[in-house]
């Protein structure tokens, strides 16, 4: 439950960038689009024209004059071109008269004068249009500045708008705005529409806004829900004045002169609005051109959320080194769906998902690693006086030797207890008293370490071990009458120390038994202890506790005596509570030991 409500606050925490769009991830995205989008070739229909610093020196300054423009435009239609279009404002009236002569190349061949952004609340000519849907979405305009009526009477018109993300990079151009009276058209569009031959546009929507817009004659091109088109950096040749490379190609005329048209900042680099325009035009023609679907943030949301739980499974299920194997390939499969959609020109980002991936792997190692901490804290607090040193680090190693939640378990129990314990404490001072049994009791689970058991708790004067658990122990049965025998030498060296200190010597009973029982953590949720329940605990007990009756320091019963290979003394069954037959005991007759 506890695993499960921390997963859940953290893709609540980590879905929060992802669903409310935040700027740093706005960016990443983009950026990882930029990276990954595949460069595409031109079509093959469209040049540039440059108008350089040389040519401006050359032709006197700018802007040139109307009627060199006017050679410049006749002299590109007789070299081939298919068309001309001009990324330059004819706003104002020419100061050398050659507006007429300019106007009247114009209305030669298809040919296209830009309009440029401007707020001043003035709109252009509407273009036709019909809507497949509801009338909604759409790039607002906010007016624009327009050439000359004499020109604008010649040619076609569009916008050359080239509006910036939030890094500021120019990626997305509209292929159509809104005006309050309609529709009018960006200026690379409107350069396919006239080599079509069309008159109207095709917009389709949807609820949220635009879907697609298509130049009849030409397939459907996918724009997002203000009709933007995400622009393929295609390398579209160019030429000069000096050269006109342009037969059977539209011409895209700009200026490239130092400090007359404005660069712009791209994925690829400073572009002026004409070389933007020109692949603006190159996009609309590439049929898996990058676009971002309207579904975009459901399968990227879908994509996050799975990939996320997998991730938290696998580390907590699968425990560290295959989980994080599983982790890893999670990862690498999730950034390659990524890469194949791109590569297709479907823009579904998952770089977001890889780094929650990243941040909910560490989170679960490191909460796994503090749970692991934890429990070889508890290992070590709970089992550091009863086990020897290296069996404590072999369980703090392999936690999962050690069932904390209890199991049936088939082992060797011994208790002992002193003889006389009462009589002693009323002779002795309490501190005499304290000093012997803790030197009994050390006695006692030195012994026991040695042969590998568990000392499970003192009881006043009484110990009880375990020879076969938290451990696996093979040979627990020998190793416990083993640990009986050092025992029984430990004290007698013991009782020699206390001769010679004027007190008198102890007597120690131990029982042993082998059986089944339930062994792990028992107690409370605030209070517990690792220790073993069931009738074999109790039958051993009960065996030590007739070790005065039976006139014997040492009584094993049949089940451990079989697995040994120490000679035993048969003695008399003894009655047990709750058993219908007396219990077969024996005690050693001389040890092999």
């Amino acid at each position: 439950m506890i695993k499960t409500l921390q997963w859940l606050g953290l893709t609540i925490l980590l879905s929060i960038p992802l669903v409310f769009n935040m700027l740093p991830l706005e960016v990443l995205k983009l950026k990882t689009f930029d990276a990954l989008i595949p460069e595409q070739l031109g079509s093959g229909y469209f040049t540039t024209l440059d108008i350089t610093e040389e040519d401006i020196q050359t032709e006197g300054g700018y802007p040139l004059p109307r009627q060199r423009l006017a050679e410049i435009h006749m002299e590109l239609l007789h070299k081939g071109a298919r068309g001309v279009g001009y990324v330059i404002s004819f706003s104002e009236p020419d100061r050398f008269g050659g507006d007429e002569e300019f106007a009247n190349v114009l209305g030669l061949y298809p040919s296209i004068l830009s309009m440029f952004e401007y707020n001043n609340n003035k709109f252009p000519k509407t273009e036709g249009t019909v809507i497949l849907g509801d009338d909604i979405g759409g790039y607002e305009l906010s007016g624009v500045v327009e050439n000359l009526d004499l020109l604008k009477s010649k040619a076609t018109q569009g916008i050359a708008s080239a509006p910036i993300d939030v890094d500021g990079l120019v990626r997305r151009l509209p292929l159509l705005m809104r005006t309050p009276d309609g529709w009018v058209a960006s200026f690379g569009t409107q350069v396919l529409k006239v080599l079509a031959g069309a008159d109207t546009y095709v917009i389709k929507t949807n609820e949220n806004g635009l879907e697609e817009i298509r130049v009849r004659g030409l397939p459907s091109v996918p724009v997002d829900s203000l009709g933007r088109k995400w622009i393929s950096w295609v390398d579209t040749p160019s030429t000069t004045l000096q050269t006109m490379d342009v037969k059977d190609k539209f011409v895209i005329v700009g200026v490239t002169a130092n400090g007359v048209m404005p660069q712009l900042s791209t994925p690829v680099g400073l572009l002026e609005p004409h070389k933007i325009q020109a692949a603006l035009a190159e996009s609309i023609l590439i049929q898996n051109s990058p676009y971002v679907p309207d579904y975009s943030l459901a399968v990227e949301m879908l994509i996050f959320s799975l990939s996320v739980a997998c991730i938290w499974l696998v580390l907590n299920v699968f425990g560290i080194t295959l989980g994080l194997v599983l982790a890893g390939t999670i990862g690498a499969l999730t950034a390659f769906s990524g890469y194949y959609l791109i590569q297709r020109g479907i823009l579904i980002d998952v770089s977001w998902s890889l780094i929650s991936q990243f941040v909910t792997a560490s989170v679960a190692f490191y909460l796994n690693y503090r749970t692991q901490f934890k429990l070889r804290q508890q290992i070590k607090k709970q089992f550091e006086h009863y086990l020897d040193p290296a069996q404590v680090k072999r369980l703090q190693d392999n936690p999962e030797l050690l069932k904390l939640g209890g199991e049936k378990r088939y082992c060797t129990f011994l208790f002992t207890d002193v003889r006389g314990f009462t009589a002693m404490s009323e002779k002795l001072d309490p501190q005499d008293v304290t000093y012997v049994m803790n030197k009994t009791l050390t006695v006692q689970q030195k012994a026991v370490q040695k042969h590998g058991g568990m000392v499970d708790k003192y009881i006043g004067d009484a110990m009880m071990a375990i020879f076969g658990a938290p451990l696996d122990l093979e040979g627990h049965e020998q190793k416990a009458v083993d640990c009986a025998i050092d025992i029984q030498e430990g004290m007698i060296t013991l009782n020699e120390e206390l001769i010679a200190q004027g007190i008198d010597p102890i007597a120690i009973g131990i029982g042993i038994h082998s059986g089944e029982a339930v062994i792990g953590n028992m107690g409370s949720e605030s209070r517990f202890d690792y220790t073993a329940i069931g009738d074999a605990v109790n039958t051993a007990a009960r065996t030590e506790s007739a070790c005065k009756e039976a006139g014997h320091d040492l009584l094993i019963t049949q089940v451990t005596t079989v697995k040994c290979s120490n000679v035993f003394k048969v003695l008399k069954p003894i009655p047990v509570k709750g058993k219908s037959e007396p219990l077969k005991i024996y005690t050693l007759l001389y040890s092999t030991v």
